[in-house]
Formats: structure tokens, C-alpha cells, sequence
């Protein structure tokens, strides 16, 4: 076995993320997408989940299953549209109009999902 190992699992990190991050939150920290567990802290991290499906808000539409889903690096709003601050977050699992969506983000160059 590695004796160099430092988690067993890693489905939970405690990393640094942008002010205004609450337990709940979608964040994304370099290439890695997550959800919040925690509130950020006083020294700007939080345990972020790497791995599971969870309830998020979205802006706009989901009009197909697979179509991407993507998150503002400066906010952390999750949309529709790719564009200029904006990375992959994961993939939609269903469609539906504009506001909530059940999300498993992407993770190590896996696919994630989304669905209502």
C-alpha cells in the first residue's frame, strides 16, 4: 500500500473559495468542481464535496439531457452559457425552465450531471 496516501477517498476537500460561499453553494477552485459543506471560514476555505448529486439553482433554461452546465469562476452562479470567467461545471441529467436543478458536478476529467 502508499505510504504516501493523504486521503482515503478525497469526496471531500477542504479548500479555498471566493468570499460569500455558504454550505449549499456550487463552487469551483482551479479545475475543481464541488459543493460547498461548510461555510467559508475565517481563513477563506470550506469543505467542498467533489463528489455527489445535489439541489442547486441554475439560470436559464435546461432544454436537453446532457447539455452542460457551467459556473461564473468570480461568482459562483451556475449557467447555461459558456463564456469569458466561465468553466464546465457538469452536465444535465434532465431539462427544465429556469431555477432549481439536481447537479453532480464534474470531477477529475469525469462527466458530471444534472437533473430537476
Amino acid at each position: 500500500m502508499a505510504k504516501n496516501r493523504v486521503f482515503a477517498d478525497g469526496k471531500a476537500l477542504y479548500l479555498p473559495v471566493i468570499a460569500g460561499v455558504v454550505s449549499g453553494g456550487p463552487v469551483i477552485v482551479g479545475m475543481i468542481p464541488g459543493v460547498a459543506r461548510t461555510d467559508r471560514d475565517a481563513t477563506g476555505f470550506a469543505s467542498v464535496a467533489t463528489e455527489g448529486v445535489f439541489n442547486v439553482s441554475v439560470t436559464g433554461a435546461i432544454a436537453s439531457v446532457g447539455r452542460a452546465v457551467y459556473i461564473a469562476s468570480a461568482t459562483g452562479a451556475l449557467v447555461v452559457a459558456a463564456g469569458v470567467g466561465i468553466q464546465l461545471f457538469g452536465h444535465a441529467l434532465a431539462t427544465k425552465g429556469a431555477g432549481w436543478l439536481r447537479l453532480a458536478g464534474q470531477r477529475r476529467g469525469s462527466r458530471g450531471a444534472a437533473s430537476t
